[in-house]
């Protein structure tokens, strides 16, 4: 096997005894990095320092990882101007934040007679933030909602 020592030198070819010695001498582990190499090889190093370094790392990554958060906000089909834009002030700080959108739409009453109205309405959303948006899931209705999903870009 090849053996690199505590070092981080190459000893070169080296039985495997020998390499057990060698690390046994230094108080060490004797721990093969790639098996699947000709020759395969092998490193004197302290396995749980290794381990933990390993872990940091791996912690480290998962710190940096963004999770995506699915942000709703809710609308009704006859919403006011101010209503709407403070919605919409919402909807790019969620998309600055990286989230996606789910904007839902809730009919009440006789509001269900007037669907075209809540299309329309999220048809304006989906234009008004369409360069920092794209469309995951289409606007439908699903009993007295209708949703649409928006990722941002």
């Amino acid at each position: 096997m090849q053996l690199i020592n505590a070092e981080g030198e190459n000893v070169g070819p080296t039985s495997t005894d020998a390499a057990r010695n060698m690390a046994a001498e230094a108080g060490l582990d004797l721990v093969l990095i790639s098996p699947n190499a000709k020759p395969p090889v092998a490193k004197i190093l302290d396995l749980g320092k290794l381990k933990y370094e390993q872990q940091k790392k791996a912690n480290a990554a998962r710190k940096k990882q963004k999770t995506v958060e699915v942000k709703e906000v809710k609308m009704r089909p006859n919403i006011d101007t101010h209503d709407y834009q403070v919605k919409m002030k919402a909807v790019h700080r969620f998309f600055d934040a990286g989230d996606k959108v789910k904007v839902t739409l809730r009919f009440r009453g006789r509001e269900m007679a007037h669907q075209q109205l809540g299309m329309e309405l999220l048809k304006r959303v989906k234009e008004e933030v369409a360069d920092i948006s794209k469309v995951e899931a289409e606007p439908k209705l699903e009993g007295r909602q209708m949703m649409m999903v928006l990722a941002p870009r």
